[in-house]
């Protein structure tokens, strides 16, 4: 049980160690400069605040959750903590969510909450200045884009950069609760 309390802490104090930051960047709605972890989802590659990563493993096979969407693969057991799985591949419409040996599992700390997103791959962590980041594209309403909060391009590369603690929390991901939400 110790380890449980311990890893909600730890979540908890993560969670409240960026917030300042995040707050005024989702505030105007748009990313900051920083440090992000890029990953890919099919052909394309995202970033995400790297403030929010607790750790990365390799892909396991989840213990399937009954009556879960389909992006919601399970729970796995890390360290005593079960931790939801979400396949962002599936969450974000990718083509095709083939599990190989780079597939991973980025453990987050979403409002105090341990998370797992899986992915393709992780590429590196990139620091990016204000130069680097753009506005998010204006898109019809018809299209969420509310977790996109901005584009990182540096030299030939194009990072989509999302609020990933926006779209965990979204109320179709049914993984936060009303009280965590409104935080």
């Amino acid at each position: 049980m110790d380890m449980i309390t311990e890893a909600t802490q730890v979540a908890r104090h993560e969670a409240a160690r960026g917030a300042l930051g995040r707050a005024s960047a989702s505030a105007r709605g748009a990313a900051h400069a920083g440090e992000y972890l890029t990953f890919r989802l099919g052909a394309e590659e995202y970033g995400i605040d790297i403030l929010r990563v607790q750790e990365i493993r390799s892909y396991e096979q989840p213990t399937r959750i009954a009556n879960a969407p389909a992006f919601i693969k399970g729970v796995v057991n890390l360290r005593g903590v079960i931790v939801p799985i979400v396949d962002l591949r599936l969450k974000l419409g990718c083509a095709t969510a083939e599990y190989n040996s780079f597939t991973v599992v980025i453990v987050l700390n979403v409002r105090g909450r341990v998370v797992g997103a899986v992915v393709d791959s992780v590429s590196d962590v990139m620091e990016l200045t204000t130069d680097h980041v753009k506005p998010a594209p204006e898109m019809n309403a018809s299209v969420d884009v509310n977790f996109i909060t901005g584009i990182g391009s540096v030299g030939d590369r194009m990072l989509i950069l999302m609020d990933i603690e926006q779209l965990m929390s979204s109320a179709d991901m049914g993984l936060m609760d009303s009280v965590a939400t409104a935080a």
